[in-house]
């Protein structure tokens, strides 16, 4: 197996975080099953939505565990690619969208 910084099998022990800090890891889990509980939107679509954010953040884990989930869920590759493309179209706009910053920062101090 390739050596990665990040390790496939740590995502197994993503529970364990509560060791070190029980109260806010259990808060956490609850919040979390909360989240992606059937609601207005469907779990499929919730976890469309999870692999389009897992790729905005750049989350290994996330990624691994929302295209598993999603394949459980039904959701083919182009659905899925669809959604990564979605993601990085937000992200791409808001970093250029922040280029007004610099624009009206640049006027300002070149007046």
């Amino acid at each position: 197996m390739e050596k990665t910084y990040y390790n496939p099998s740590d995502l197994r022990k993503f529970k364990n975080i509560t060791e070190w800090s029980e109260e806010l890891g259990e808060k956490f889990f609850e919040y979390y099953g909360k989240v992606f509980e059937e609601g207005a939107l469907s779990a499929r679509e919730k976890s469309l939505i999870a692999l389009a954010v897992s790729h905005v953040v750049q989350c290994p884990y996330c990624i691994d565990a929302y295209t598993q989930d999603g394949l459980q869920r039904g959701i083919n590759r182009e659905e899925m690619m669809e959604a990564v493309h979605v993601g990085a179209a937000i992200q791409s706009g808001a970093t250029l969208v922040h280029g007004v910053q610099m624009m009206n920062k640049y006027n300002k101090l070149s007046m």
